[in-house]
Parts: structure tokens; sequence; C-alpha cells
């Protein structure tokens, strides 16, 4: 009897220690939760360690500190000019009038909801191991498309310089050619210059000096390679009484010849020669001097002015033989270039179609 009144009591002693643990653990477990709950809120808007924004390190820090300290590090540095340079030429580009805008508050929210990733254990756990989140967030800005491109092309109107091909130039009454060298030209590399341009003004370090890239242009013809352009030339000084012949620019052979008269010159300037004939009839020119000829074709023969060969350059103008071998040397024509018949024969084989003259 007495046995059993003292399990009993054991019993009931039991029960009211382990309810009295029970109470105890509970206790601390909802204390615990909710030093958990009111640290999680008070760090709502607080940046894990390891998180960079655009490179900066902003772990540890709260919303509005981490907006000042972009503002310091970032935003400043990129509202700083930007030059770029070509030799002699520099330009300035304002961050502000190529339409920057840097989206700092996205950033800086986007930096919070990576710090607050997985559960409330998990970013206990996290801030109690000291653990570090190791997040980037990249950085958030624009620039104007049409505000670039208007600078580029402002860039390039002053830079650009088109090539001058070589060129060939009489000398004096006609009678040397030279020739006029050939410059290479500069174009801006348009495309490269946005793409660097772009890079540069979102760029916070560094240097803010920029090289504006650009190519060489070739022209179509340079001083090594004018002579291909003409590899036949004829060169017809009025004053001298000659016509020279030159062969890739250099001098082949020279004639003498005789030009048009007073009131009928030979006229002046730069042709090709646009017609070849052997034994050509004579078209008469529908001109006073020519009375009742004008307008007639004379057929090869002793009528015929017109001798042995005939290469014409301009409006009823051109170069042929003449049997008045004393009319050589004087300005005696009609306006044609005369020259003696062994001497025409001897030039017609070496002067193409569209050879150039140039008649001084």
């Amino acid at each position: 009897m007495l046995g059993g009144e003292y399990n009993a009591h054991m019993k009931r002693r039991l029960l009211i220690s382990a309810g009295i643990a029970g109470a105890l653990v509970g206790a601390a477990t909802t204390a615990g939760g909710a030093y958990a709950y009111f640290w999680d809120r008070s760090n709502a808007d607080a940046i894990a360690s390891g998180v960079t924004i655009a490179g900066i390190d902003v772990g540890g820090l709260h919303a509005a500190q981490a907006r000042a300290l972009l503002d310091a590090r970032l935003v400043r540095p990129l509202r700083r000019p930007l030059r770029v340079e070509h030799g002699a030429h520099s330009f300035l580009v304002r961050p502000a009038r190529a339409g920057l805008q840097v989206d700092v508050a996205r950033m800086v929210d986007a930096a919070v909801e990576l710090s607050r990733s997985g559960g409330l254990a998990d970013r206990l756990l996290r801030e109690l191991r000291g653990r570090r989140l190791h997040e980037s967030v990249p950085l958030r800005a624009a620039l104007s498309d049409d505000a670039l491109s208007t600078f580029v092309q402002h860039v390039a109107m002053v830079v650009d310089r088109p090539a001058r091909p070589a060129r060939v130039v009489p000398v004096g009454v006609a009678t040397s050619l030279r020739v006029i060298p050939s410059r290479d030209g500069v174009a801006v590399k348009r495309d490269l210059l946005r793409s660097a341009l772009a890079a540069g003004l979102l760029r916070a370090d560094g240097t803010r000096t920029l090289v504006i890239p650009t190519r060489v242009v070739r022209p179509r013809w340079t001083t090594e390679t004018i002579a291909r352009r003409y590899p036949t030339f004829l060169l017809v000084s009025r004053e001298t009484f000659t016509l020279r012949l030159y062969k890739k620019l250099k001098l082949a052979r020279t004639y003498r010849i005789a030009v048009g008269r007073s009131g009928l010159e030979t006229p002046a300037g730069l042709y090709e020669i646009n017609d070849k004939q052997v034994n050509p009839s004579w078209h008469v020119p529908l001109s006073a001097w020519a009375g009742d000829l004008a307008g007639r074709i004379i057929p090869p023969g002793p009528d015929d002015p017109i001798k042995s060969r005939w290469m014409g350059f301009w409006d009823g103008a051109g170069i042929h033989g003449t049997e008045d071998n004393a009319s050589i040397g004087s300005a005696a024509s009609h306006g044609c270039i005369r020259m003696t018949i062994p001497d025409v024969e001897a030039l017609y084989p070496l002067v193409p179609l569209h050879t150039p003259i140039y008649v001084g």
C-alpha cells in the first residue's frame, strides 16, 4: 500500500518537472523568434556583406547610405566631361548633353533584393556566421542615341579629310607636264567612335580622354600610280608650235606643227581624241570662211586638205597631215593642228582613242 502511494507521488513530480522544462524551452524559443523577427525588420533595407554595385562595395550599408555612396563615387565622376582628340582637334563631351541618366535607386533596390534572398533563417545564419553573399549589380545607366550620333557626325565633319588624287598639269606655255602629288585622306570610324564614347562616358574611373579612331583614305590615283592612268598624253603648245607625245608621262617625241590663225584659233583646253581615220574625207565646217564649200564633204584627193590621217578632238578640230609644209611652225590653219605627212603617219598608231590632249 505504501509502495503504491510512493510511485504515484513520484510520477506527479516528474510530470511537473517536465512541464516546467517545456515551458522554459518554449519561452526561450519564443524569445529567439521574436528577436530574429525584429532583427530582420530592422534590416529590411540592409545590403548583405559581399554585394557590389557597378564594382563599388556596398555591403553592410542601408539603402540610403548606399545611394549616398553611389552618388559620390559613381554619379559625380560620371558627370565629368569627356575629352576626345585627334591631332590638333579637340572636342569636349558633356555627359548631361549626351543624355546621361544613372538609375541609382533601381541599382540599390536590386542589391537589397539580392540581400534578402532565401528565408529568414538563411539570412540570420548568414549574419551570425559572417558569410559574404558575393553578388554584383551591374551599372544601370543610359545615354541618348541621337545625342551621340549628332556628336559623332560633328566630329567627322571637322576631322574627315578627303584623299587628294595625283593629277597632271601643263607647265608654262604647255611645253611640259608636272605631276601634282597625291595625299592620303582621313576618315573617322564613326561606329567605333560612337561605341568608344558610350564606354568612356559610362566609365567612372580612369582617364576622361579618348583618342578618335580614324582610318586612312587612299586616293584612286597616287603619285606612284598616276602614270598608269596616262599611258599616252598629247601636249600642244600654240605659242611654240609644238606637239609633244608623252608615254606614261615621259616625253617620247616632239613634233613641229601649225595651229589656227588669228580669229580661227585652235581651241584651248583639255580634250580627248574621239575620232581616228586613215585617208579621211574633209567635212567642211558651216563657217563663213568656207564660202561655197561650207557643209560639203570633200573626198580624199587633191582637193582635200586633210591629208593621210585624222585625229579629231573637238567640234571639227583635229590633228591631220598637210602638203603645205611651209605652214608648219606658224598660225596658218582654220583651227586644226597641221603636221607633215610623215610625222602624222608616225604619230597616228601611237595615239589610241580617248587619249587626253591639252591645247595651251
